[in-house]
């Protein structure tokens, strides 16, 4: 497909913006218009400004800025009566900004170092994850916060930055795990990019649980990055060559499901189909893909649990993770599992569902906002009196560990998956 045909593509269709009638029953669901109560900046106004831009009003500072507010959390399309699929808009009017604007340059460099040249590449995760290992084994990074050596915004910022884990998850990758009794599926794990590094103990937690419940679980290697924070970003184009690495990675070698321990990514590889629909030859598979993709918590609370697990005596509170409540309409599952480890006291905070702030890296470029959603989302937290949060994302429990250590009460932040892995080592 050429170009322009691309650029005609990535950008809100008039059919979607059309399904929204501006009815307003999405404000109070959005994050950003509850916390600054400003129109533009509430789903229904960010999709007046996207029409206004298809019939041809150009593309302002005024609108990139509202438009780059948006978390995408997509809490918009769980109260909309209509069924506007917001999060397909905003994604869309960020790929029709990229392609039509032109960033400063330390912008592009800082960009494509992060899209380009990191999150993709093996070789230079390991090698930042490594840097960062020395920064945080040093005891430099206790030092920096103890002292608050850093600037008040630099120092917000490096608060969200996350723990390294070696040995790195890489080392899983090219193997083969077997089940745990008899065979009862046989399963893909997609180990992520920044996870490999960072969240290295609850990818092999994963593929422990994921044993203990009958799967054969491999790790394919040409697996990469599935190109979720590319697409947030407006780089559609370097999405869809990630999604097709994948697809060819993982695709026909006969498993079951496809499985991810990442709400965030999960939402974008399930709509693999959607973004590679215009290509003849990936369109099908793509579509296979996707259907064979499920959240963990999903695939385990599907195929029935092992009961095998010892016993927890913890209370605690689930955070819905937005990719998996709003994009994937996952709800239920999680607290099915969560329920199902004996001991363990489950306790519901208000608005679980509500944005944390995270999303993405949108906790880095707009770090006043993340913390103060982040600051409500922590009161919510504490009211339940509990001391363990659970939440299907990694991305979310980043925000939430660093809502622990300035607002929180000692709880330990965790994965569902994790929690599972606790009570089935417990029973061991």
């Amino acid at each position: 497909m050429a170009v322009s045909e691309l650029v005609s593509l990535d950008k809100p269709q008039q059919a979607d913006l059309d399904r929204c009638v501006h009815c307003g029953l999405c404000l109070n669901a959005c994050p950003t218009y509850r916390e600054l109560r400003v129109e533009m900046d509430s789903p229904r106004g960010r999709i007046y400004q996207m029409a206004q831009v298809a019939s041809g009003a150009p593309i302002s500072d005024s609108y990139i800025e509202h438009i780059d507010l948006c978390l995408a959390c997509r809490g918009c399309e769980t109260a909309c009566p209509s069924g506007v699929e917001y999060g397909r808009l905003v994604e869309a009017a960020r790929a029709e900004i990229e392609s039509s604007i032109q960033r400063p340059w330390q912008a592009r460099f800082l960009r494509n170092l992060v899209f380009q040249r990191l999150l993709p590449s093996r070789l230079n995760l390991q090698l930042a994850g490594g840097i960062l290992y020395l920064y945080q084994a040093s005891g430099m990074k206790k030092l920096v916060r103890t002292l608050g050596l850093l600037p008040a915004s630099l120092n917000d910022i490096e608060s969200l930055s996350p723990e390294i884990e070696p040995p790195f998850f890489y080392r899983y990758y090219g193997k083969v795990w077997p089940a745990e009794g008899k065979r009862r599926y046989r399963v893909a794990l997609l180990g992520g990019c920044i996870a490999n590094v960072s969240f290295a103990r609850l990818n092999e937690a994963t593929v422990r649980v994921l044993q203990k419940n009958g799967c054969e679980v491999s790790v394919p290697s040409g697996q990469t990055c599935c190109g979720a924070l590319h697409v947030h970003a407006g780089r559609r184009e370097e999405a869809r060559k990630l999604a097709r690495r994948n697809i060819d990675a993982l695709l026909d070698d006969g498993y079951d499901a496809i499985i991810t321990n990442a709400a965030g990514c999960g939402s974008t590889l399930k709509e693999y189909g959607e973004l590679l629909d215009h290509d003849s030859y990936y369109a099908i598979k793509a579509l296979r893909f996707s259907n064979l993709l499920k959240d963990v918590n999903e695939f385990l609370a599907a195929i029935g649990l092992n009961p095998n697990l010892g016993e927890l005596p913890v209370n605690v509170t689930y955070q819905d993770s937005c990719h998996l409540a709003h994009g994937q309409k996952i709800r239920t599952a999680p607290r099915q599992l969560l329920k199902a480890i004996p001991g363990l006291t489950l306790r519901e905070m208000p608005l679980s569902d509500i944005c944390c702030g995270s999303a993405g890296i949108y906790n880095l470029l707009h770090t006043e906002l993340s913390l103060a959603l982040l600051e409500k989302k922590m009161a919510a937290v504490n009211g339940t009196r509990v001391e363990v949060i659970a939440t299907a994302n990694p991305g979310c429990m980043l925000q939430l560990e660093a809502g622990v250590r300035k607002w929180g009460h000692g709880q330990r932040v965790t994965h569902v998956v994790e929690l599972l892995d606790d009570a089935y080592q417990k029973k061991s």
